[in-house]
C-alpha cells in the first residue's frame, strides 16, 4: 500500500499549461517518494460557475459530485496555481467552491479538513505565480487545510521545461524533490 494518497491538478484550463506541466513533473517526483498520485485536469470537470441559486434549484453538479469523491478519496493535494491578474484563476476559485458545498451525509468541509497541500507555480512573470499563491493559501488554510509551509513559484516558465516536460534549473528540480518528498512524507505520518 502506498504511504500517501495524492490528489494533484493546474488551476487551469489551458491545453499548453505551463502548470500543467508542473503538476504532472511533481506528480511524478511523488510517485517516486512513495506515493500513490491521481492527476486529474479540471478540463474534465467543467462547471458553471457557483451559484446558491443555480444549487437550490439544480443540486450539486454532476462533475462537482465526482470532484468531491475525488478529494474525499486522497489525503494531500499537489496544486499548480496559475497567477492570473495577481490573483488566484476562476477555474481554481470555482472548483474549491462546487467541492466545499455541503451535503447531507457528510460533516462541514469534509473534502477539504485534514488534506496537506503543496502549492506550486509557473508563470512567464518575474516573479513565478508567487502572487496567486498567496490567495491561494489564505482560501485554503481557511478550509481546515495544512498547507505545508514551503512552496515554489518558477519565473520564466516558457523557458523552464524541455520538450518531455523535465524542468531544466538544477534548483527548480531540487526543490520539486524537496517538496514532493515532504508532502509524501507528512501525509504519511498524518494519515498513514
Amino acid at each position: 500500500m502506498a504511504s500517501a494518497n495524492i490528489l494533484a491538478f493546474a488551476g487551469s484550463l489551458r491545453s499548453g499549461s505551463y502548470n500543467k506541466q508542473l503538476v504532472q513533473f511533481a506528480a511524478e517526483r511523488a510517485r517516486q517518494a512513495g506515493a500513490e498520485v491521481t492527476v486529474i485536469d479540471l478540463r474534465d470537470y467543467r462547471l458553471p460557475i457557483y451559484d446558491a441559486d443555480l444549487e437550490q434549484e439544480n443540486g450539486i453538479p454532476a462533475n462537482a459530485q465526482q470532484l468531491k469523491e475525488l478529494f474525499r478519496q486522497h489525503d494531500g493535494l499537489i496544486l499548480a496555481c496559475p497567477e492570473y491578474n495577481s490573483s488566484i484563476t476562476a477555474v481554481l476559485k470555482n472548483t474549491i467552491d462546487w467541492v466545499s458545498r455541503p451535503v447531507d451525509d457528510q460533516r462541514p468541509l469534509a473534502c477539504f479538513d485534514g488534506k496537506v497541500a503543496l502549492l506550486l507555480a509557473a508563470s512567464p512573470g518575474r516573479l513565478g505565480g508567487l502572487r496567486g499563491l498567496v490567495t491561494t493559501r489564505t482560501i485554503l488554510s481557511n478550509i481546515k487545510v495544512l498547507v505545508l509551509p514551503d512552496q515554489l513559484a518558477i519565473p520564466q516558465a516558457n523557458e523552464a521545461f524541455d520538450e518531455e516536460g523535465q524542468l531544466l534549473n538544477e534548483h527548480h528540480l531540487a526543490m520539486v524533490d524537496q517538496l514532493a518528498s515532504k508532502l509524501v512524507d507528512t501525509v504519511a505520518k498524518l494519515h498513514g
